[in-house]
């Protein structure tokens, strides 16, 4: 009886792995001049992105990031460290990617 427990548990613990979405949802950070940017876990993890691409090393846990300036980031930071015109489309130059009014 205790192995088909076991079992039972490991097949329903892979499959919620298996079936899983990625975590975080959007996050959106309200700008009132530039637009709203709404940022979205799902896309980025569906290019092929883990967790830990960017947490904890750019952004923290829940709650714990705080938004970069537009200048910060062409240095770099925040978005910026993907956003850089090589790994990904630049933040300077692209306000329509990311800013929606």
């Amino acid at each position: 009886m205790r192995k088909v427990v076991i079992l039972f548990v490991a097949v329903f613990a892979a499959a919620q792995f298996a079936w899983a979405k990625a975590g975080g949802g959007d996050v959106v950070y309200e700008q009132k001049k530039a637009g709203k940017v709404t940022f979205s876990h799902e896309s980025h993890v569906g290019m092929g992105l883990k967790c830990t691409d960017c947490h904890d090393a750019l952004f923290g846990a829940k709650g714990q990031h705080k938004p970069a300036t537009m200048a910060q980031m062409q240095k770099g930071q925040s978005c910026g460290a993907c956003h850089d015109g090589k790994k990904a489309f630049a933040v300077k130059g692209n306000c329509n990617s990311c800013h929606k009014k």
